[in-house]
């Protein structure tokens, strides 16, 4: 079980590109936070503290409404190429 961080926890965690078109506008920083969530899972399996830091950000920043940085939203959509 991951640990819970942040003022909420997302509990829909796959990458449904129906929703994702449905959302509008915001489709890439939703495309950007689901990726996160599988990164998260990865990361932590894998014991990749950089990558986990980065994802409680990207994840965080959606939570609160604001947006996350370049960096760590081009570090979890290239995690796993």
């Amino acid at each position: 079980m991951l640990p819970q961080f942040g003022t909420a926890v997302r509990k829909n965690k796959n990458l449904n590109k129906a929703v994702t078109a449905d959302v509008g506008g915001s489709a890439p920083e939703k495309a950007s936070v689901d990726a996160a969530w599988l990164v998260l899972e990865a990361a932590n399996d894998l014991g990749d503290h950089a990558a986990i830091a980065a994802c409680r950000r990207v994840i965080d920043a959606e939570l609160n409404g604001t947006v996350a940085s370049n960096s760590d939203v081009d570090l979890v959509l290239g995690y796993f190429r």
